[in-house]
């Protein structure tokens, strides 16, 4: 095994040439034998390639299809090797989509979509000799669409707290070329004991490398920001629409994906340089927030170093935490006023710093369901100096709906010159 970075290849079978695949040396161009491992495998899951479980005789000197999941991706690799096998070619199942991850893998291994993964099954089971070629590939630049949001990515809606949108955003974490430690072998397995000083990483440890470093721009920027506003720049700037105007697409599903999905958006940072107003908050609005979701004096303290006891007589509320981003629980008709179908409002504050130019903000709302009506008051805000506050109100009128509907909409603030946008969820419980 060449102890180099590995090589990108691509698979060349019949119609398909849709792959990443990353090995230390691509297989000879002449077609190998190509088998699937479910067929070649002494366990019921042998499709999953796990260690010691494919049949040496049944394998030796051939390309083997492994399905992704359970085990590591290039454990599978390793347990083809161990078989005597020449090469791999890891499917995606439905779990996973079109994602495409890419890995220092044992042996010379391709990487490809579960469209792509189905087409070969039928192939081999269809011909009586099938063959496969693993050849070295090329980059491609330019692939569209892009970004996508991947399979693993962190999804919400927000189990402890759903009144707070989660994820606030995403950022670049699929296949990132990143230093490596000489301490293990590129894929973390005990049996890998290759050196590189570089990998290719995929996860969301890989996505927030890239906000932090976006933070840090903005902060050096803006060194008199708080944590809170910088994360404001960062969502209210993001974008969820491609330039052709369609909606980011979600890899796990193939289909368009939400806020829940996405949060803001993709992060752009030079729109997060100036986006001419945030959502600031300072430490004392955490902590009221922490006696809206009713944290005791002693919880209170664990995280604050500091002795504090919420106000009885004053009402706090998750609604009226400074947030860029508007999350709204709803109750079904069977919850509401004993079972009755009135409408159930509810009301968010929110309040807006000027960090630009002196400038005129006007408000758009754009939803998707017609179960919610939104009201915003003022519906203009002007600001005529730097750092100067204005507070608005966000009424929501909501139709009763079934357990588990959700529904989005999208509001903005903008002057002409910036958009200060922010993604609105409604889910039924």
């Amino acid at each position: 095994m060449d102890r180099q970075f590995p090589s990108s290849v691509t698979l060349e079978m019949g119609k398909i040439n849709r792959a990443t695949l990353y090995s230390g040396k691509p297989l000879a161009s002449s077609s190998t034998p190509l088998v699937y491992a479910g067929n070649v495998s002494s366990t019921s899951n042998g499709n999953l390639c796990m260690t010691g479980s494919l049949i040496p005789e049944k394998v030796k000197g051939k390309i083997v299809v492994c399905d992704r999941g359970l085990n590591p991706r290039a454990q599978k690799g390793l347990a083809v090797k161990e078989a005597g096998g020449a090469g791999m070619i890891l499917s995606n199942t439905d779990t996973f989509g079109e994602e495409l991850v890419a890995d220092a893998h044992f042996i010379p291994t391709a990487a490809v979509g579960q469209i792509a993964g189905d087409e070969i099954k039928k192939y081999i089971k269809s011909e009586p000799n099938p063959t496969a070629t693993i050849a070295s590939g090329t980059t491609q630049l330019g692939v569209q669409p892009s970004p996508l949001v991947a399979a693993f990515s962190s999804r919400g809606p927000n189990p402890i707290t759903p009144d707070v949108l989660k994820p606030d955003l995403i950022a670049p974490g699929v296949n990132i070329l990143a230093g490596w430690t000489g301490k293990v072998g590129p894929t973390g397995l005990p049996e890998d004991n290759r050196h590189v000083n570089f990998n290719i990483i995929s996860g969301t440890s890989m996505s927030c490398p890239h906000v932090s470093g976006l933070a840090a721009l903005v902060k050096a920027a803006h060194p008199e920001w708080s944590p809170a506003a910088i994360r404001s720049a960062l969502m209210t700037t993001a974008y969820n629409k491609y330039k052709n105007g369609e909606k980011i697409r979600d890899l796990g599903s193939g289909m368009p994906a939400t806020p829940f999905d996405y949060g803001a958006g993709h992060v752009d940072p030079v729109s997060a340089l100036d986006p001419g107003l945030v959502y600031d908050a300072t430490a004392d609005d955490y902590i009221e927030f922490l006696c809206a979701i009713r944290y005791t004096s002693s919880m209170i303290k664990i995280i604050t170093k500091q002795d504090y006891s919420c106000k009885t007589e004053k009402e706090y509320k998750v609604a009226d935490l400074n947030y860029p981003s508007f999350a709204v629980p709803l109750q079904t008709a069977s919850g509401l006023n004993g079972g009755s179908k009135e409408p159930t409002v509810v009301k968010h504050t929110r309040t807006l710093t000027n960090v630009g130019s002196p400038a005129t903000y006007k408000v758009s709302v754009s939803q998707e369901t017609e179960a919610v009506k939104i009201v915003v008051l003022p519906e203009v805000l002007d600001f005529s100096d730097t750092n100067e506050k204005k507070t608005y109100m966000v009424t929501f009128t909501a139709n009763s709906m079934p357990s588990g509907t959700t529904g989005f909409a999208h509001l903005e603030w903008s002057d002409g010159k910036h958009v200060v946008g922010s993604p609105v969820v409604f889910s039924w419980t």
